[in-house]
């Protein structure tokens, strides 16, 4: 996914009901409120930030980064999952200047490699086939050609994407408002189901440009006639294998055949499996290939297994959380029931603690994903629901609690951590049952899972920085370790 910064919210006290899915109370120190985008519309009309206005905008020979508000500099080390690039810079691809401040002030200094081969072919029009790992920055690759290409003369819907999950919805149309807020009046719409259909309706009464949606709320809204997509030039398709699986597919393809004959359509995935063939062969025309999959388990990632009985889980889970220096983790369950009981375990066993499952509320739903992003909790306990495109950059463990079935599951989970090129961990929790889908899932991901050490180093899993000017907060988790003690 893109390399979005993730902003700590302020002095909020979190003591939620059950039901909501909250544990805990944890008290973050700086300010700043989390957005509350519970999938409605998003994308009202922003203003330019704080580029110079005078009438005209900008004015030729203004040195014009200047204005820029640019968050503080990455200076963590990353690995050659986003720093073999060909050396390019954003401004070689000839991007509006409004859409180039929109980039620089998410952070985005330069492309990683999946934006430097896509973003060009993406821009002449070309139909695309990408396959690059989680966590590389395949939002960017995509919203930068598609932003770049919207007619803000024209008052309809020009570019669709589809995702397979609500809260991925919700964090890429975060993502697209961000980039475009300098391009001065492009309306960006997040439409997934769970939400309330009416608001969505009156939405699109109104101009929208660009809609990202779940496949079922937006094929709803087509067939009404209230989205109209008969204009649309783009589709995108993030983790394209999940879209195409036998959960979205038929959607799809009913989606597909209301766009013009003539659209653009782009599918990016780490995992490419032949349902997307068989898919690529209908709909795509020539499609431009992209594979930046050398290997599929991020560098950054060092993974380890504890082979334990079920009834050791707790304690083993206990002792991680004691010796670790966690700044945020993701604990996976395989059930929506385990999912409740371990979060309930935790928060008695002394840690702040969230949950999230796919029976939740929608808006419970929302509310978990956006203050865990923000850091008002340590440690989130879920389904695979969380699996796909969630990018929050604080997670540096991730625990398999419950093993997964099958080695694509396995991949996703493991890259919440170690995002664009970044340090993490993934430990896992093996029974004598789990054995075989251990083995199993090294060979089929060409990958090594060692057992766990005494000690675990910190440079595997901590931030290291090239210079002293890094973000304090990292510093002081590094000087701090028992602060993974915060209580409840």
């Amino acid at each position: 996914m893109a390399t979005t910064r993730t902003e700590n919210v302020g002095p909020v006290v979190m003591g939620l009901n059950k039901q909501n899915g909250l544990r805990g109370q944890t008290k973050p120190a700086s300010a700043q409120p989390a957005p509350t985008t519970q999938g409605k519309a998003l994308g009202a009309p922003q203003k330019a930030g704080s580029a110079p206005q005078d009438g005209g905008g900008i004015k030729f020979g203004d040195d014009w980064k200047k204005s820029l508000q640019l968050p503080p500099k990455d200076n963590r080390v990353k690995t050659s999952d986003v720093t073999a690039t060909k050396g390019n810079e954003f401004e070689d691809y000839c991007l509006k200047r409004e859409l180039l401040m929109g980039i620089f002030e998410m952070g985005w200094e330069k492309p990683s490699p999946i934006q430097e081969e896509s973003i060009p072919i993406a821009l002449s029009g070309r139909d695309i086939l990408a396959r690059a790992k989680n966590g590389t920055g395949k939002s960017g690759a995509y919203l930068i050609p598609l932003l770049e290409r919207i007619d803000l003369k024209k008052d309809h819907i020009q570019a669709i994407v589809m995702v397979p999950t609500r809260e991925l919805a919700l964090q890429v149309s975060q993502i697209c408002i961000q980039i475009s807020k300098h391009l001065g009046g492009v309306k960006v719409m997040a439409t997934t189901g769970g939400t309330n259909l009416r608001d969505d309706i009156m939405r699109l009464d109104e101009t929208v440009h660009v809609v990202i949606a779940t496949p079922g709320r937006i094929l709803d809204l087509i067939k009404k006639g209230v989205a109209k997509v008969d204009k649309v030039q783009m589709m995108v398709m993030d983790e394209a294998d999940k879209l195409l699986s036998q959960d979205f597919v038929v959607l799809i393809e009913d989606i597909i055949s209301f766009l013009p004959k003539n659209r653009q359509i782009l599918l990016y995935s780490a995992t490419f499996p032949i349902s997307v063939q068989k898919f690529m062969a209908k709909h795509l025309q020539k499609p431009y290939e992209i594979n930046l999959m050398e290997e599929l388990t991020l560098k950054g990632i060092t993974q380890f297994y504890a082979y334990v009985t079920e009834r050791q889980k707790v304690h083993c889970l206990n002792t991680l959380f004691s010796r670790l220096q966690i700044n945020q983790s993701i604990i996976f369950c395989n059930s929506t029931q385990r999912v409740e009981l371990l979060a309930k375990k935790i928060t008695q066993l002394g840690y702040s603690c969230f949950y999230i499952h796919a029976k939740m509320m929608q808006e419970y739903r929302n509310r978990v994903f956006h203050d865990f992003r923000n850091g008002l909790c340590r440690n989130l306990v879920c389904t695979d629901l969380f699996t796909r495109g969630i990018d929050i950059q604080a997670v540096n463990v991730v625990i398999n609690f419950d093993f997964p079935k099958n080695a694509e599951t396995y991949l996703h989970r493991i890259g919440r951590s170690g995002r664009f090129g970044h340090l993490g961990l993934a430990i896992n929790l093996i029974t004598s049952e789990d054995r075989f889908n251990l083995k199993a899932i090294e060979d089929q991901l060409v990958t090594d899972i060692k057992p766990i050490p005494s000690s675990i180093d910190k440079s595997l899993y901590v931030a290291e920085y090239h210079s002293a000017g890094a973000d304090c907060d990292v510093e002081e988790v590094e000087e701090k370790p028992g602060r993974q003690q915060d209580s409840t």
